[in-house]
């Protein structure tokens, strides 16, 4: 059995001193089912257009914002509802929205990326 949670995925921080972007063109409806990391929304800062993934598998439930407006950091972007066991606790760590990698939580020591390096002859 599965639960059905709504979450919100703000806009999140494009670059260095970026406060704003401008919706481009909606990759995604309401009502669609998309897979974590598809293609979500394609968006304008002052420096670049870039493709933005979606953190969420699931189904989207709402978009925040019309193409052409312009949205601010932090601010709602886009609501999916997404499917998890029934009664498991949200904590924050399963459901975490990370399109690049994820923030360690309160106590978690961060792990070290190996350097691969070829082998010596």
């Amino acid at each position: 059995m599965t639960d059905t949670t709504e979450r919100t995925f703000a806009l999140p921080d494009l670059g260095e001193g970026l406060v704003e972007a401008t919706v481009l063109e909606w990759l995604a409806a309401p009502g669609d089912r998309i897979g974590r990391n598809a293609p979500l929304v394609e968006l304008e800062t002052t420096k670049s257009a870039v493709e933005i993934p979606s953190p969420y598998a699931g189904t989207v439930v709402r978009l925040h914002a019309e193409e052409g407006e312009v949205v601010q950091v932090g601010s709602a972007l886009v609501t999916f509802a997404v499917e998890g066991p029934a009664g498991e606790a949200d904590d924050g760590a399963a459901g975490q929205a990370g399109i690049v990698g994820r923030v360690p939580q309160d106590g978690e020591a961060p792990r070290r990326r190996v350097r691969l390096r070829p082998p010596e002859e």
